[in-house]
């Protein structure tokens, strides 16, 4: 046997067991592969129908549940009225402000424009 005689063996062989699978799925036709996502099939979709039963809580689970979180608020909204009070016995001194910074004035020469600082002698007047 040369190999081309083993490869038209194991040929022939795979298409029996595609006629095979598609009349255990069904089909007649052998399996076409399309470029792609494969699609579902009939039986992957016959599995997905079926959906498992949830888990979930029971309701002593939830009550606790709920006790739980009502005392994490509480806790959270006591600490808070309790930081109020401590700040507003507490008062900051102000700062004092700062000037505001001059603004530079257009100065006029000769038909130019230029920027420059306004004079400080001007400003106080």
């Amino acid at each position: 046997m040369n190999t081309e005689e083993i490869i038209e063996q194991i040929d022939a062989e795979i298409s029996k067991l595609q006629q095979a699978k598609g009349l255990l799925l069904g089909t007649d036709s052998p399996i076409k592969r399309s470029p792609g996502r494969p699609k579902k099939k009939a039986t992957v979709a016959r599995i997905l129908a079926v959906k498992p039963a949830k888990h979930g809580l029971s309701p002593e689970g939830r009550a606790r549940l709920v006790a739980a979180v009502k005392a994490r608020w509480a806790k959270a909204k006591k600490a808070k009225k309790s930081a109020a009070k401590k700040t507003t016995t507490k008062k900051p001194a102000k700062k004092a402000m700062k000037a505001a910074p001059r603004k530079a004035a257009k100065v006029v020469a000769n038909g130019k424009v230029s920027k420059t600082q306004a004079p400080v002698a001007a400003a106080k007047a």
